[in-house]
């Protein structure tokens, strides 16, 4: 039986159209084994110059610093024993929100999701797919104003999820046409990804 990790990021709480979709999809591909953690909900430690040390492990770790680097464990095997990891990642100011790119840099760990090999980096975190909902309040799919694709696409990719489907819901903002519009395709999407 596969396993799904759901991580929603928007501060938007009920009024996300990010989470709403993901729920959306996890209702219509009858999902049972699914583990949700909200970013924004229960927000994770911004890394700093101390998490940066602790992340490399050591004995000479303060408390603080353990707890940090038992966090980081804990997330990193969350996401191993997934099969099917679903990202919302909301636009907010033509990238991520913070509470997303903290998961990343607390799961993003050399030796532990990624090592470096005389051949160039090689992801450790194999045979996952991922599937990223991305909510817009413009047009921003194959633009140069679309950071976040390019962005998920190479930190998934670096430790080693290169299976990744993206879901845009674009327009969101640009009246209720074109919010109901932009809504309808992400939905039409997800449905085709779950048949």
């Amino acid at each position: 039986m596969s396993k799904t990790l759901v991580l929603k990021s928007s501060i938007l709480g009920e009024y996300s159209q990010s989470a709403k979709l993901i729920d959306y999809m996890i209702e219509r591909a009858g999902a049972e084994r699914v583990q949700i953690r909200d970013l924004a909900a229960e927000p994770l430690p911004m890394l700093d110059g101390a998490g940066a040390m602790a992340l490399r492990g050591g004995d000479q770790l303060s408390e603080q610093q353990q707890a940090l680097l038992a966090l980081s464990d804990g997330l990193v095997e969350e996401l191993q024993a997934a099969d099917t990891l679903i990202i919302a990642a909301p636009m907010y100011n033509f990238h991520i929100p913070v509470q997303l790119k903290a998961w990343i840099d607390l799961v993003c760990r050399a030796g532990v999701t990624f090592r470096y090999t005389e051949q160039g980096p090689e992801g450790l975190v194999k045979g996952k797919k991922a599937v990223v909902v991305t909510t817009r309040g413009g047009m921003h799919k194959d633009s140069p104003t679309d950071l976040i694709t390019p962005y998920l696409r190479t930190v998934l990719g670096f430790i080693g999820i290169t299976e990744v489907e993206f879901v845009y819901a674009e327009a969101l903002n640009m009246g209720e046409d074109a919010q109901k519009a932009g809504l309808d395709q992400a939905r039409q999407s997800l449905e085709a990804l779950v048949a």
